[in-house]
């Protein structure tokens, strides 16, 4: 049997949020977990592997979702689904979305939804088709957003879209906007500022501070980190500087 350990303010100092654990005093660490304060005051769940092992699922209501999804008002959605290592293959993902499908109903949620993509950060969608979830609204480049009704009703959360008019928005050079939601993010945009001061490109750093204000400016469904281009999106998750430098040169 799976035992899972459910994180609160109270406790969060003891057991962490899986990421980052060995870098506590690092600011990366330090502003997820001021993130997740203001988290938990809207809902947010965190659930962590105990025993020793190895994962941890994250959900909140779909009306505080840090993913560029509306319409989610009546659903909970999937944040984040990680099982590494000597972990996998023991059952472990399929106990923590057992968890958080029965949190969602046993809460009055009429359906329990997550993005999903091919080349992120995110919930395998192949996991979530196997239980029962439809894809219910696609995005380039891979993105899809999986969800499973509970009462047999449509579907309704949908991708906010408007992608490419968000990004023509941040104007000229590079500009990254990022979140405390992934505390990985930082080391990216530090990559993504090395790499433009190499290229001798002008360089902006943004930080999305609200759910709201997730959906109105990030142009792509993922919503916590993203790197544009005089005007266009060249890439939506972490990369190394050298993985960045021909982006920069090809645009």
């Amino acid at each position: 049997m799976t035992n899972l350990i459910t994180i609160t303010n109270n406790n969060v100092e003891k057991h962490g949020f899986f990421c980052k654990m060995s870098a506590r005093k690092s600011s990366a660490w330090k502003r997820k977990r001021a993130w997740l304060a203001d988290r938990f005051e809207e809902g947010l769940q965190m659930r962590l592997l105990g025993d020793g092992e190895r994962g941890f699922i994250e959900f909140t209501p779909g009306e505080f979702a840090w993913r560029g999804i509306e319409n989610a008002q009546d659903y909970m959605i999937i944040h984040c689904l990680w099982v590494v290592g000597k972990s996998k293959g023991k059952g472990h993902a399929k106990a923590l979305l057992d968890h958080a499908e029965a949190f969602a109903q046993d809460n009055g949620f009429k359906g329990i939804a997550a993005l999903t993509s091919s080349g992120n950060w995110l919930v395998d969608n192949k996991i979530l088709q196997a239980r029962g979830y439809d894809a219910i609204d696609t995005a380039p480049p891979g993105y899809a957003l999986m969800a499973r009704s509970f009462d047999g009703s449509t579907p309704t959360p949908k991708l906010v879209g408007r992608w490419d008019k968000k990004a023509e928005a941040l104007g000229d050079g590079l500009t990254v906007l990022h979140s405390a939601q992934c505390p990985y993010l930082e080391d990216a945009v530090q990559h993504a500022k090395d790499a433009a001061e190499e290229a001798g490109i002008p360089f902006t750093a943004s930080e999305i501070i609200s759910a709201h204000d997730l959906r109105a400016r990030v142009p792509n469904p993922y919503g916590v980190f993203s790197m544009v281009l005089n005007g266009r999106q060249i890439a939506s998750h972490y990369l190394l500087k050298k993985q960045i430098m021909p982006l920069l040169a090809q645009s």
